[in-house]
């Protein structure tokens, strides 16, 4: 039976287990046949303890999945694939009209701020890589002004606000604020599957290059 070992630049447990979850819905039409290994080894992100904006969250996983492919380069090491991932907050700004006035122009407006917790995934083989993303839940105002404003660290943050300690360790902030029934490991599958899809839907994803470059003879 091959073994195919994927790494993964994290060795926190939630981040492992929605890798070992994914695999199980997918590894067999990745890689008929094969055994699995996931191995995790800890590289630095490159970017804030608390990734602010959804650019910073796609660059800590795609950054700590290429740091594995130096790694496995230096060492010698033949790793098959290679995973970044980093949870963060998206800000979205989303602009309103007065409730007493809904015929005001564009101009006069006000904004209001929309903080999201988003889970991000990076996946390459070497040579090619692919993003994926969970879906996004809201956080309240009050948690998002001690990471943004106050420069809390989210971890530090979702203990106080829930009064408890090592939530990143357990449920994360996503069980927390959906009340369990999304955990972070939840989001992180989520985000894997749809990251791995390219590699285990190759030929659907081939058909979709041919088919474009088709169109534009």
């Amino acid at each position: 039976m091959r073994k195919l070992i994927i790494a993964v630049g994290t060795k926190r447990g939630p981040k492992l287990n929605a890798l070992q979850e994914a695999l199980a819905t997918f590894s067999q039409t990745l890689s008929p046949g094969s055994k699995f290994e996931i191995l995790g080894v800890e590289v630095d992100s490159g970017v804030s303890h608390t990734p602010t904006s959804r650019r910073e969250l796609m660059r800590g996983a795609r950054q700590r999945a290429e740091a594995l492919v130096q790694l496995a380069r230096e060492r010698g090491e033949s790793w098959q694939y290679f995973v970044g991932l980093e949870g963060g907050l998206e800000v979205v700004e989303e602009p309103f009209a007065s409730e007493n006035n809904t015929h005001v122009s564009n101009s006069s407006q006000a904004v209001s701020r929309r903080v999201f917790l988003e889970s991000w995934a990076y996946v390459s083989d070497g040579e090619r890589g692919h993003y994926g993303r969970s879906g996004g839940i809201e956080i309240p105002e009050a948690l998002a002004q001690e990471v943004l404003e106050k420069g809390v660290e989210l971890a530090v943050a979702i203990d106080r606000f829930a009064g408890a300690v090592g939530i990143r360790d357990a449920q994360g902030a996503w069980g927390v604020l959906s009340d369990n029934f999304v955990t972070r490991q939840d989001a992180f599958r989520v985000a894997l599957i749809a990251a791995f899809a390219p590699f285990y839907n190759a030929k659907m994803y081939g058909n979709a290059i041919a088919n474009a470059a088709a169109s534009r003879d």
